[in-house]
């Protein structure tokens, strides 16, 4: 049970105003164009909790593109699936490196390192594209039956934007297929990854998909069981070690939660027991995280004294 002293709502408040003066000193994702054009003043937060309350403040319930956090709901649903060992072909350690670095890579023979850095996902994408006639669907139904929203979409427009620029990212996933890493072909496999992050979500939807891992597995939203709580357990500790790109360390410093970013500005973390929590801010830092999603975050775990430490 959430400490009932906490004002969820009043705090939130407190980190609309005091967050406003570093709004500008980010930059949106540009190397994806469709993403280039959201409004950098574009701030939002919601809470859910684990007695069902929820509490927002600002563009909680706008659409925006989830991008890399859709790697968390893609890895869920691959560890729901028998006689798959996923551990064989992706790695549980950070990176260290760029997101979508190739030298680490080519260095370690085609095995990427996490399954939160793209050719992590990638693999993961393959697992579950190799296992099914409409791998897109499934991924989109998925996420759908965790946040309750059956209008959680892929946006055409942003899947095509990634699919016209997406050189790094067939860059790699041929070099993890000169090393039998990939079984899907190219063309299809990419063409899965790249609609999977450009799903739509909002941040009240966001938090409520990521109740599985407040709740040991269980989606009180779907109202099942979609992970054990071994793979809970393990999924959380992954995020908290390989969830923010390269700035993990950091992030892990001042927030203390495990989360998962995305270029499209979003950023979902969770206390396990507690709640979960979505920021939503489209300018990045020098890491691909939102700038003020970030600082959002930090002064939260402040405020109520709630995170994992």
């Amino acid at each position: 049970m959430i400490n009932s002293s906490v004002d969820f709502q009043g705090v939130l408040e407190e980190i609309e105003d005091e967050v406003r003066p570093f709004f500008g000193q980010g930059k949106n994702a540009d190397y994806i164009p469709a993403l280039s054009d959201v409004p950098g003043h574009k701030f939002a937060m919601a809470v859910q909790t684990v007695d069902g309350e929820t509490f927002m403040i600002g563009d909680a319930e706008e659409n925006f593109s989830i991008q890399s956090i859709s790697k968390l709901f893609t890895l869920m649903q691959v560890l729901g699936l028998e006689d798959v060992d996923i551990w064989s072909r992706v790695g549980r350690e950070p990176s260290g490196t760029a997101f979508n670095s190739l030298v680490q890579l080519e260095y370690e023979k085609g095995i990427p390192r996490n399954p939160f850095i793209n050719a992590g996902a990638i693999v993961v994408t393959d697992i579950l594209a190799s296992r099914s006639a409409d791998p897109s669907r499934r991924i989109d139904d998925y996420y759908r039956m965790l946040s309750g929203n059956p209008a959680n979409k892929v946006d055409e427009v942003v899947a095509l934007s990634e699919q016209e620029h997406g050189y790094r990212n067939a860059a790699l996933a041929n070099l993890m297929r000169s090393f039998d890493n990939i079984e899907t072909p190219i063309p299809d496999l990419l063409d899965v990854y790249f609609r999977q992050c450009a799903l739509t979500t909002s941040c009240v939807d966001l938090a409520k998909a990521a109740l599985p891992l407040v709740c040991g597995g269980y989606s009180p939203i779907a109202q099942s069981q979609v992970l054990s709580g071994r793979d809970t357990k393990r999924i959380n500790a992954l995020l908290l070690t390989c969830g923010l790109y390269d700035a993990v360390g950091s992030f892990a410093y001042k927030v203390g939660l495990p989360a998962k970013s995305g270029v499209g500005g979003g950023i979902v973390a969770v206390l396990p027991k507690h709640f979960s929590i979505a920021v939503w801010s489209p300018e990045l830092d020098a890491s691909g995280n939102s700038l003020v999603g970030s600082k959002a975050l930090e002064l939260f775990t402040t405020k109520t004294d709630l995170s994992i430490f």
